[in-house]
């Protein structure tokens, strides 16, 4: 850190002006990073569903599933003679574009199920060529074009959910930048209390968001990522540029109040909240770096843009912030009204008379009480959870706006006979009458099976590969669909069987991420616990953080289900609830909210160490530094829930559900749980706060960190 001060104050114009270089070209580079990202990446490249697919594909030389379905209302019942011309009109227009393999009509292999039970509307199925996820998006573009001017005609299907994803997505990032920014000026205004302060977390903010566009485009060079992780990409970087700025800006402007500015001012500030940035930036990259053990690309991403937002933060905070600071000095308080100046020289009290401090001694003489009322509620609130249901990405994600997500509704309503959403077998065999006459015998057995609406007769698609298509009775993701997956693969075949389809798709995808969850849960809490450890030289210290994390997330969830799943908010939020949350949302506010939990708790407690490390028992250490932390981290959530919050105005439901999940979780940690759980915590277990083992002790001795900054320079010659 010193060195890193030294440079600040020493150089700061060649500090800034390549900062300006480094964003110029990351605005240049990563600005257009959203169109080269894919909506899709939530499958388990290994799964059997994905095998079953290549398969059919590679046998074929068409996708297995419908990649477009067109809704077609022509006007006259599309039984009549202009209602058929008109659906072999849409179909024949599809099926002129090179990247679709095969067109399905009712009048063409569908049958009445493709009809209507009003007999007004058909859909027209099409299946792409194998392509990669770009093309197929591409492919589903192109038709929509050559489809836009056709009367009563309306596009769904999984790659034309992708391209509305894209573009829905990339549509409210725009607004939600646009509603972030002026507010959290407004609010780092009334934190600071001056507009140069209050300018430079968000100048901070737009320098990390753009880098890390940069450091997750020359990612997706090497490997493909998902559009998803935009949205955490900006507000991560908001959130964690205002947390540090809030840390370095305050801390730089006691020193300068102390000692007045210069280069002992910005020593002793990268050397005391400089380390406190540094170590919370790698706890949140290594417990964010937890969902990188997953899979699928959509986890895999949201792990990879979290690592890099979080080094880029603490870099953009250790580097470039110092160097501003350097050239600001005292004017770090210009642009302070009077009222302001004198509310700053009212908040240079003495430490005793503060809120926050009052509140933590209040605390603490009824400790257990005041532990077991928190818990308690946290807990309480916490219970919905246990009833949470899930469900995946579909066309439901949309608003009902998107021309995909109509589609999905009408065939639901309109269509009893759905036949959009098959469970597909694929079966290794050989293309002979004795093969076809055993699997024949074995679909009967599937057709007998519970929760079986229909079966398509087993058929050779090449390459020694037969299908079989079997309808349930219920929707793709029901649990009666799900039961059916798992009754398939449990029913002996003649040939080996592989079963893929939408249904098998979501059984494949809840197996894989409850597979892969204990290895994310291990990296995210070995992450908090070293990274406390190693902050504090207390065992118990991490493990009661982790217990808390664990509450927070509790409650988190446990608001989601009634906001999302019960639909309490469905005016105010505007959407429309599905009765289920999207499978993955636990793990990602898991992983979010451990890391910035332990963020948080890595500016609390190394205020508390420093005061107890000068001599205070530890009440009064807690309390002097809940007094000197409070308004910081307090006003750091607020920014922070503003910041991610504003992903609550997205179209997208599960976006949306992570934007108000992320705010709900920073809020109730920097708020109930510092404020109220952890000084009775603390208040409770005394001086065996700080108790580990002499080998533990030791090895913190040697490799922990201090945030009591550093002394005065030693005298020459010493």
């Amino acid at each position: 850190m010193t060195r890193v001060a030294n440079l600040a104050g020493r150089r700061p114009w060649r500090v800034v002006a390549l900062t300006v270089l480094f964003l110029a070209v990351s605005v240049v580079v990563g600005g257009p990073l959203t169109g080269n990202l894919t909506a899709g990446g939530f499958e388990d490249p290994d799964a059997e569903f994905v095998q079953a697919r290549e398969r059919i594909e590679a046998a074929s030389g068409a996708e297995p599933s419908p990649g477009l379905i067109a809704l077609v209302e022509p006007g006259p019942d599309v039984r009549s003679g202009a209602g058929r011309e008109a659906v072999e009109s849409v179909a024949a227009t599809i099926a002129a574009d090179p990247d679709v393999a095969q067109v399905v009509t009712a009048f063409d292999g569908g049958g009445p199920a493709l009809v209507s039970d009003d007999g007004q509307a058909s859909y027209v199925v099409a299946y792409f060529r194998p392509i990669g996820d770009d093309e197929s998006e591409a492919a589903a573009e192109r038709v929509g074009e050559a489809l836009a001017d056709v009367p009563g005609v309306r596009l769904g299907g999984p790659w034309v959910v992708a391209e509305q994803v894209g573009s829905t997505i990339s549509d409210d990032l725009k607004r939600a930048e646009l509603i972030a920014f002026p507010i959290i000026f407004l609010l780092s205004l009334w934190v600071f209390r001056g507009v140069v302060a209050a300018l430079l977390p968000v100048v901070m903010g737009g320098i990390v968001i753009f880098g890390s566009f940069l450091a997750v485009g020359l990612v997706n060079q090497a490997t493909t990522l998902s559009i998803y992780a935009l949205n955490l990409v900006i507000g991560l970087s908001l959130g964690l540029a205002i947390d540090y700025s809030l840390l370095i800006v305050s801390r730089y402007r006691e020193e300068i109040a102390a000692r007045g500015p210069g280069a002992e001012a910005l020593r002793r500030t990268l050397a005391t909240a400089g380390r406190s940035v540094l170590f919370s930036a790698i706890t949140v990259a290594a417990a964010l770096a937890g969902l990188m053990v997953f899979p699928q690309r959509f986890l895999f991403s949201m792990g990879i843009g979290g690592v890099m937002v979080a080094l880029i933060a603490a870099a953009v905070a250790l580097v470039t912030l110092p160097a501003v600071l350097a050239l600001l000095g005292n004017r770090v308080n210009a642009g302070a009204p009077r009222a302001w100046r004198r509310r700053n020289e009212e908040a240079d009290r003495p430490v005793t008379s503060g809120f926050w401090y009052r509140l933590s001694r209040g605390v603490m003489r009824r400790p257990g009480a005041v532990a077991a009322v928190t818990a308690a509620a946290l807990v309480l609130v916490a219970l919905p959870a246990f009833g949470i249901s899930f469900t995946s990405v579909d066309a439901n994600v949309l608003p009902t706006s998107a021309s995909a997500r109509q589609v999905s509704d009408a065939i639901d309503e309109r269509f009893p006979q759905d036949r959009s959403e098959p469970i597909l077998l694929a079966i290794a065999a050989p293309d002979d009458p004795a093969a076809g006459a055993e699997l024949a015998r074995y679909a009967d057995e599937v057709a007998a099976l519970p929760g079986v609406a229909g079966v398509v007769p087993p058929r050779p698609v090449g390459a020694g590969t037969w299908r079989i298509d079997v309808f349930p009775a219920a929707g793709g993701l029901a649990d009666e669909s799900q039961a059916l997956v798992r009754d398939i693969r449990d029913l002996p075949g003649p040939h080996p069987v592989l079963v893929g389809g939408l249904s098998a798709s979501f059984v494949d995808q809840k197996a894989s991420l409850a597979a892969h969850l204990p290895w994310a849960i291990a990296v995210i809490a070995a992450a908090t616990i070293v990274a406390l450890f190693l902050m504090t030289g207390s065992v118990l210290l991490p493990v009661k953080a982790v217990v808390m994390n664990l509450l927070t997330l509790g409650a988190t969830l446990g608001l989601l289900v009634l906001i999302f799943q019960d639909g309490r908010l469905e005016g105010l939020l505007d959407f429309e609830a599905t009765g289920a949350l999207d499978l993955t949302q636990p793990i990602l506010l898991g992983a979010i909210a451990f890391g910035l939990s332990t963020d948080y708790a890595v500016f609390l407690l190394s205020r508390i160490k420093e005061a107890h490390d000068a001599g205070l028992d530890t009440t009064e250490a807690v309390a002097v530094g809940l007094q000197r932390t409070g308004r910081i981290v307090t006003a750091a959530a607020l920014l922070f829930a503003v910041a991610i919050g504003a992903f609550a105005t997205s179209q997208i439901t599960l976006i949306k559900e992570l934007g108000v999940g992320t705010a709900l979780a920073v809020l109730i940690d920097a708020t109930i749980i510092r404020a109220l759980l952890v000084p009775s915590l603390m208040g409770l277990l005394g001086r065996w706060n700080w108790w580990a083992p002499a080998p533990l002790r030791r090895l913190h001795d040697r490799f922990g960190l201090s945030e009591s900054g550093p002394g005065p320079p030693e005298p020459a010659g010493v």
